[in-house]
Parts: structure tokens; sequence; C-alpha cells
């Protein structure tokens, strides 16, 4: 069933460019996901998980991502908790280790899952809903908004767009060019075919004269 403004007093309709997003609104009873939810993009679930970490008490990370082979489209994405994984503990660069800063990473399972549908819609296939921290969001860690971190990943996928056009118009010029040069040996092949068999007739009426003679 996908979001919808309409159903029921907990939705507030969040403009995302020209797209009607559905959120958690303030004062209400909290949205939860729950596996099947439906959503018109992947901004649309971005920002609907978004709204209910913020309500919950937890900052939402944009985590790992699945492709596709044939066109890079994004099909399949985990958004999760900013506390999940853990922080690796980094040897110094002439051998002690530093001391650790303290980590924000505890492991935390807490995530949904959302896949492109052939239906056009994005579907949540599967949501981990407990914690393993206290939810309590800190004012410095609420300023590490979803939209500095999608900022990052849209220029990075912009630039791979880009990277992909040339090497698919670099290798359309070098199969025309690839083409050009196989009509022109061909050509050439038959050119030389023909001063072959003109040599060898010229040879063969030489022949004949001088047996004449």
């Amino acid at each position: 069933m996908a979001v919808d403004s309409n159903e029921g007093a907990g939705l507030v309709e969040t403009t995302v460019g020209r797209e009607l997003v559905s959120a958690p609104c303030e004062g209400d009873s909290i949205i939860e996901p729950y596996e099947g939810m439906e959503f018109e993009s992947e901004d649309a679930a971005k920002i609907f998980y978004d709204e209910y970490a913020r309500r919950v008490g937890f900052v939402m990370r944009v985590m790992s991502c699945r492709r596709s082979e044939r066109d890079g489209r994004i099909l399949a994405r985990r958004l999760g908790c900013n506390k999940e994984g853990h922080c690796v503990s980094i040897r110094g660069k002439f051998g002690p280790i530093r001391k650790p800063r303290p980590s924000t990473r505890e492991g935390c399972k807490a995530m949904i899952h959302i896949k492109f549908d052939k239906s056009g819609k994005w579907v949540i296939t599967r949501f981990v809903k407990d914690h393993n921290h206290p939810l309590v969001v800190s004012a410095r860690e609420a300023r590490q908004t979803m939209d500095e971190k999608d900022k990052q990943i849209q220029e990075l996928t912009a630039e791979l767009r880009n990277k992909k056009r040339l090497c698919a118009a670099y290798k359309e010029q070098l199969t025309a060019f690839m083409k050009i040069v196989e009509e022109h040996s061909h050509q050439l092949s038959n050119k030389v075919r023909n001063v072959v068999n003109n040599l060898k007739e010229y040879e063969f009426i030489e022949m004949e004269l001088l047996q004449r003679k």
C-alpha cells in the first residue's frame, strides 16, 4: 500500500522537487515503517525514514545500495541508524595505537531495505525496528542532515553517469573508426588483387609473344 496524505491525521505533505511526499507529522502518533509500504521514489522513502528517525530519536544513515549492471540505476537501498557498524582501531604511523576518539558506532542493526518494484514504486522489503542503544539525538548529531550526505551522493552519481556517457561516446567513435578501417582494408585488398591479376595477365601475354618469336 502506498503512503498517502489522506491516510489519517498523522501525515503531512512535503514537497520534493515536483513530488509530494508524505511524512510523519509533529504532535501525532508516529507512523512506523512496515514491510510492503510503498513510495513514489527513493527520495520519498529517504524523507519518510529520516522524519521517522528524527521523531523516534536517532539519526538516519544512507547505507549501501545495489545498482543495475546494465545502466547503473539504483535498484535497492539500505537506510539505517548512524550507530550502525563498529569503528576499527587505527594503528599509528610509527607503531603505537592512537588514542581512539569517542565512537558513535555501536553495531546497531535498525534499518529498512527498500527495493524498486516492477510496478514502478519503491517498496520496503525489510524493516528492523529495535536499536541497541538509547534513542536520544544530540543537537550536534541532528545538524548532520540527510541533505548534506545526499548532495555528495548525487554529485558522485552525476560524475559517474558523465564518465559512463563519455565511455559510451568513445566506444561508438572507435566502432565507427574500425568500420571505416575495415572498409578501406577491403577496398585495398580488392585493388591489390586486381593489380596481381593484371600482372599475371601481362606475364601470360609476354610469354605468348616470346613463344611466337
